[in-house]
């Protein structure tokens, strides 16, 4: 069973040789230990290497030589195998070269004694004896504490500011007549036609230039407009769908 000085690592371990990443606790950051050797493994390979030389000394020699070759090499692919499953030998080894690992490895971590994270040389404060977590640096503290408070005075500055103090209005921004946009302005910048919004004559509500039926009442818009209001008590001409006369307040409609 294996067990680190810190739970935050990983085995790169292979067949030929041993390796361990360690973590810090805080920022991830790895170190990773030395590689070390498979003694079993150098061992399979002089083995298999001399099966193979025997095989072709016993191919060259032929007869019983060559059944001597093929003898030998077939007792040393049983002994490779051995070795890729992982034999005893090679777990000791395994388990002997984790803790030479761990013991590299620990000189570049500090333990807090606070939270007991292990963590690197960037996440300790020297000063205070913990991790960053536990006992933040000062003027990185600080420091991100300014610029969280700039954060917020940019924001609250940017909610007050008023940025456009234009009329909220309705306007048509496609031409009825050319299909084109039209632009800002009271008539079309490609073809000059009135952008006013159509008034229903019925209700005086405002209708986009496209609009055959007014929105409010239904009042059919593509009909001849209607004549003029003129007040018969002051004769003052208002405008179509006025209800009251603006001169004297004489109810029209």
């Amino acid at each position: 069973m294996l067990t680190s000085f810190t739970r935050n690592y990983q085995d790169n371990s292979t067949e030929a040789g041993f390796q361990f990443t360690f973590y810090c606790d805080i920022c991830n950051d790895g170190y990773k230990s030395s590689f070390i050797e498979s003694e079993t493994y150098k061992k399979g390979k002089l083995f298999r290497g001399i099966g193979r030389g025997a095989s072709a000394l016993g191919s060259i020699l032929g007869g019983n030589m060559s059944r001597l070759g093929y003898g030998a090499d077939r007792a040393t692919g049983i002994l490779g195998e051995r070795f890729e499953g992982r034999s005893p030998e090679w777990q000791k080894e395994h388990e002997q070269a984790f803790e030479r690992a761990k013991n590299e490895a620990e000189r570049h971590f500090h333990r807090c004694p606070s939270c007991n994270k292990y963590v690197c040389g960037h996440c300790w404060n020297e000063d205070e004896g913990l991790c960053t977590d536990c006992a933040p640096r000062q003027e990185v503290y600080v420091a991100r504490a300014r610029a969280d408070a700039m954060r917020r005075n940019i924001d609250d500055a940017g909610a007050a500011a008023t940025v456009w103090q234009g009329k909220i209005e309705s306007k048509t921004t496609i031409c009825p007549n050319c299909g084109k946009p039209a632009g800002t302005g009271k008539f079309c910048n490609n073809c000059g036609a009135s952008m006013a919004l159509k008034v229903c004559p019925r209700c005086g509500t405002q209708n986009a230039q496209t609009v055959r039926f007014c929105n409010n009442c239904g009042e059919n818009l593509s009909a001849a407009p209607a004549a003029a209001g003129k007040c018969p008590s002051c004769g003052m001409e208002n405008p179509p769908g006025t209800k009251f006369c603006g001169g004297c307040g004489n109810k029209l409609i």
